[in-house]
């Protein structure tokens, strides 16, 4: 009820609304405490050799990933980083815990202290939402949600390799192999934001992959990309970001897209 009425006279037959799947999942409260994971010392070598050895050293070289990204990446803390990596392997087995980041759908970035959300994989989520947009708004409106985590799009192969699962069946989820393969040959692949679930008239994938970009740049990083960011920008320590000072920063979980016809 609370979103739709901040959508009523504002959109219009065939916008497409976009929604935050991190935004959603803290609403429906799909969030989980990594403190309270414990994660076995084989996880924590597991880690260390993973991330702050393999990824920092090498696979974070290959990939081309940023400077900055790679000195935290070897700085990776490895208690918290084991908890974090122990709930994406339940969640998504093997080839989402070798991920850098985001392993799963997991997101922890705009939480407070040792939250993080969990992705939407119910995929009538978003069929039951739109119904219930379309009753309220009388507007033939579309919606879809987006998560930030990259999706690699081929236009010459029109192959989409997803890192993460979805409920786009176009999306071709590979796991780390899709992060690999999307960032080595950035010729030939181009990042976009990934859309999680959709639900309206039938869009071509280079469509879906563009609106569900634009929105994710429109919308902002919020406090940071990644807990790293998110600690520096309010000098406290990662697991030290409170709601109050998440409140002090501008979010925008959702968007309206709107596809205007050439006079």
């Amino acid at each position: 009820q609370g979103l739709c009425s901040k959508l009523k006279g504002i959109v219009k037959d065939g916008d497409i609304i976009v929604l935050s799947e991190k935004a959603l999942a803290t609403a429906l409260g799909l969030i989980i405490d990594e403190s309270k994971i414990r994660p076995s010392f084989l996880s924590k070598i597991f880690v260390f050799i993973t991330m702050r050895v393999v990824w920092g050293y090498l696979l974070g070289v290959i990939t081309r990933l940023k400077r900055e990204t790679l000195e935290w990446i070897r700085k990776y803390p490895i208690s918290e980083g084991a908890a974090h990596k122990q709930a994406a392997l339940v969640l998504g087995g093997i080839l989402q815990v070798l991920k850098p980041s985001s392993e799963a759908g997991i997101d922890t970035s705009n939480l407070p202290y040792t939250y993080a959300s969990l992705p939407l994989n119910n995929c009538s989520l978003v069929i039951g939402l739109r119904k219930a947009l379309l009753k309220c708004l009388k507007s033939n409106v579309a919606l879809m949600i987006v998560d930030s985590d990259r999706t690699y799009f081929s236009p010459k192969l029109n192959l989409a390799l997803s890192s993460r699962k979805t409920c786009i069946k176009e999306l071709k989820n590979l796991g780390v192999l899709s992060y690999i393969v999307g960032r080595s040959f950035r010729k030939y692949f181009k990042p976009k934001a990934t859309p999680v679930a959709y639900a309206g008239p039938n869009m071509p994938l280079p469509i879906l992959l563009e609106i569900a970009e634009l929105a994710d740049r429109v919308r902002g990083v919020g406090a940071g990309r990644t807990v790293f960011e998110m600690a520096r920008r309010f000098g406290t320590t990662l697991n030290g970001v409170t709601w109050n000072m998440l409140c002090s920063v501008d979010h925008y979980p959702v968007v309206i897209v709107r596809i205007l016809e050439k006079n």
